[in-house]
């Protein structure tokens, strides 16, 4: 009789890929970003995380991003997460105080005020917490960037751009490792929808 042939080797999961908006946007914002993928990444997550007008803690924010994840992939499944401005700021959290570093195999914070900004100071956490958290030195803030030990075995990229009116100064919007990377667009906003910004983004996004 003829030897068996080797079994074929199993295809390797494609890893999903989940997308946290920033503060006043809805997952609308990610519009262009997923035209540019073209289905190229699958699945695909993006949770809407109302913030209520900004009476919401990040922290909050955080948790409710755990429950989609959690419904929405099975507990072993390794994810990558992208975070806008704000939702860069909520993915860390959930990386780093809520156990989400136990799956994150990458990590993109686009224009996210990772150690603060200037644009948060005026606001008192009494009445909008949801900005208060984004200030320079705040709690939150101050707990991600005392011990990110939890980030060291992520794959992690950093985007900015150098005219950022939202994160002050603009290099106070990056992760404290990995790649760092300033893109030639003017705004903020221009980060997630100008195909100067995206192009880079998603063949970061699309590198296996």
């Amino acid at each position: 009789m003829p030897p068996e042939s080797p079994a074929c080797p199993a295809l390797a999961a494609p890893v999903p890929l989940v997308l946290v908006h920033g503060i006043w946007d809805t997952p609308r914002l990610f519009g262009r970003l997923e035209a540019a993928l073209a289905g190229r990444r699958t699945p695909l997550l993006i949770p809407h995380l109302p913030h209520g007008l900004g009476f919401r803690p990040l922290e909050d924010l955080a948790a409710q991003l755990d429950q989609r994840i959690a419904s929405s992939f099975a507990p072993g499944q390794p994810i990558d997460l992208l975070g806008f401005s704000m939702g860069g700021v909520i993915g860390r959290i959930w990386i780093q105080l809520l156990g989400g570093h136990r799956r994150t195999r990458r990590f993109f914070s686009v224009g996210s005020p990772q150690r603060g900004t200037l644009t948060a100071q005026p606001w008192p956490r009494w009445w909008l917490p949801t900005v208060a958290d984004m200030k320079l030195g705040s709690s939150v803030l101050r707990r991600l960037n005392g011990d990110y030990s939890c980030l060291e075995g992520i794959d992690c990229h950093s985007y900015y751009c150098r005219t950022d009116q939202m994160v002050i100064p603009p290099w106070r919007g990056v992760l404290p490792l990995g790649s760092v990377r300033a893109l030639p667009v003017l705004s903020h906003k221009d980060l997630i929808i100008k195909p100067q910004a995206l192009a880079p983004i998603v063949a970061d996004l699309l590198v296996p």
